[in-house]
């Protein structure tokens, strides 16, 4: 008899770890292989996920790499994944996201900023893993000058930590920021958990002082974790735009006190310049598909019908 699915899965993704391009396709096919033959249900989804990985696999067989440290901005957000060399950014990126980077053991696997955009609460945030910062970066020690110059851009940071790993590493990170002057939203992902004691991240948040959230990417409950909080950094809300007479709605991202033109202009500056109002049903309305103004503000989880 088959091992519950939810194991099954754990396992394949720890197979799956470290592993790239041919080697990745080799390891998923021999996967495929000893998969039980279920039609339906979860063994017939995991099948289906084991399938898709090796199309991926296949499209970005090379580890990403950029001629530039300069990353074009994606999305509605942008978030840096920082920290010292080997501390699971880039497993986390890759568990994230469809993109396949380089990833392994030993200090340095990245060497350039890898962006890739993902979709968070029905929302395209983009995601850029900084290669291992050192101590001296401020300094240029490493490259770190131009790396930092990356971090200026971004709109908030996760600082990555290896749970097992003693939080000096950490500590020094936090002072090159502040030594190079840049201060951001952050959060402390504490990594690996899965191979540590969930106190880690208590002890983390207390000795650095910031929000800390604990991700493992064998587990799918700790990474939709990862990804509220996330969310919850960009600090934008979220509406969704239904176009007059449609069922389905759309998620768009907007900043805090924005108005039913500002969502209009997400569409279409000349959808902003003609929209004489919405139709709103959420937490900003009185009650549901209330009309207002052009100046209405909206609030998270507003459903908007434009009107022009």
């Amino acid at each position: 008899m088959p091992i519950p699915h939810r194991t099954q899965m754990q396992m394949i993704k720890r197979r799956l770890v470290g592993k790239e391009g041919g080697d990745r396709i080799k390891e998923l096919r021999a996967i495929l292989t000893e998969l039980p033959d279920y039609r339906n249900g979860p063994y017939a989804d995991i099948r289906k996920w084991v399938t898709a990985q090796i199309e991926e696999s296949r499209v970005r067989k090379k580890a990403v790499h950029r001629d530039s440290v300069a990353v074009r901005r994606e999305g509605a957000a942008q978030i840096a994944l920082v920290g010292p060399p080997n501390a699971g950014k880039s497993s986390l990126l890759q568990a994230l996201s469809s993109i396949q980077i380089k990833t392994g053991d030993y200090a340095f696997t990245t060497t350039r900023p890898v962006p890739s955009v993902t979709r968070i609460h029905d929302v395209l945030v983009q995601l850029v893993e900084i290669p291992g910062l050192i101590e001296g970066a401020s300094d240029n020690r490493g490259g770190g000058r131009a790396l930092l110059g990356v971090l200026r851009t971004a709109d908030a940071m996760v600082l990555c930590h290896d749970a097992r790993a003693p939080i000096a590493e950490l500590v020094v990170i936090q002072a090159e920021l502040a030594e190079a002057g840049i201060e951001k939203p952050t959060l402390v992902a504490v990594t690996k958990l899965d191979e540590a004691d969930e106190e880690a991240v208590g002890r983390v948040a207390r000795q650095t002082g910031l929000p800390a959230v604990g991700v493992t990417v064998l587990d799918d409950e700790s990474l939709e974790r990862f990804r509220d909080r996330v969310w919850e950094l960009t600090g934008l809300i979220r509406i969704f735009l239904r176009r007059p007479g449609a069922a389905e709605a759309e998620a768009r991202a907007l900043r805090p006190g924005s108005t039913v033109v500002d969502a209009a202009g997400t569409v279409h500056h000349e959808l902003a310049s003609a929209c004489t109002g919405a139709r709103v049903t959420g937490p900003s309305a009185k009650f549901e598909a209330q009309r207002v103004g052009r100046d209405h503000v909206l609030a998270d989880g507003d459903v908007v019908e434009v009107l022009s």
